[in-house]
C-alpha cells in the first residue's frame, strides 16, 4: 500500500488518469496490488473510478486528492478516524430508502439522458450547519454522478428553519405531507414548467409564444 501511495506521488500525479494495467506492470509480481490501492481510501486518499466519474473508463482510475502519507511511520498501521464500515453504511442507505438525496435515483437505474453508466450508490459526508450556528458533518446518501458534482456541499438547516418560519399553515401541513411519504407529486403546470427550464433560449421562446 506504501509502495503504492508512493508511486501514486511520484509517478501518476493528482488529477491524472491511469489504467488497472499500469498499475499492474509497475508492481508485477505483487498480489491483490488493486486492493493494496484501495485500502488507501481508508486513509482519505481519493482514487476514482468510473463509478465516480463517468468520464473514465471501466477500466481507468483518476488520482483526486492524496490523503495521509502512509509511507511515513506510523502513518499507515491503521484505518483513518472516520471511515465508514458496511453496518453503519447499511443504516444510511436504509435512512435514505436507498435513494441518492441529490437527485433522486435508485441504485443501478439509468440515468434521464441516457448517457454515462447505470447509477452507483454511495455514502457521502455533508456538513450541516445547525440552529444557532454551530457545524457537524453527517453522512448522506449520493449516487455517483451527484457526488463528483456537490464535492464540498453543504447544508444550513438555520437557513432551513428561517423558510420554513415564513410558510402559510397550508403550505406547512403540505411540506409535512411531502416529509412524512418522503416524496411529492408534480401536477401537469409543474412537469411542463421543468420541461420548459431545460430548453435552449430559442425553444423557450416559440413555448412562450404557444401560450399567446
Amino acid at each position: 500500500m506504501k509502495r503504492v501511495a508512493l508511486w501514486l506521488v511520484q509517478e501518476v500525479g493528482v488529477g491524472s488518469v491511469f489504467t488497472k494495467e499500469q498499475l499492474r506492470t509497475a508492481f508485477e509480481g505483487v498480489s491483490q496490488v488493486d486492493r493494496r490501492m484501495r485500502e488507501l481510501r481508508d486513509h482519505e486518499w481519493q482514487i476514482d473510478t468510473n463509478r465516480e466519474d463517468p468520464a473514465l473508463d471501466p477500466s481507468e482510475h483518476r488520482f483526486v486528492t492524496e490523503g495521509v502519507p502512509v509511507w511515513q511511520p506510523g502513518k499507515g498501521s491503521r484505518k483513518a478516524a472516520g471511515s465508514v464500515g458496511a453496518v453503519q453504511r447499511r443504516a444510511v442507505l436504509l435512512n435514505d430508502n436507498y435513494l441518492c438525496r441529490t437527485c433522486g435515483i435508485g441504485n443501478g437505474e439509468a440515468y434521464a439522458d441516457g448517457h454515462g453508466v447505470a447509477s452507483h450508490l454511495d455514502i457521502a459526508r455533508r456538513q450541516v450547519t445547525l440552529p444557532g450556528g454551530a457545524t457537524e458533518v453527517q453522512l448522506v446518501t449520493e449516487c455517483n454522478r451527484c457526488r463528483v458534482g456537490g464535492r464540498d456541499a453543504d447544508s444550513d438547516l438555520g437557513a432551513f428553519a428561517a423558510a420554513v418560519a415564513r410558510l402559510s399553515t397550508y403550505e406547512r401541513k403540505m411540506l409535512s405531507v411531502w416529509m412524512e411519504q418522503d416524496a411529492r407529486g408534480f401536477n401537469e403546470v409543474e412537469k411542463l414548467w421543468g420541461v420548459y427550464r431545460t430548453l435552449p433560449a430559442a425553444a423557450r421562446t416559440a413555448a412562450r409564444d404557444m401560450l399567446l
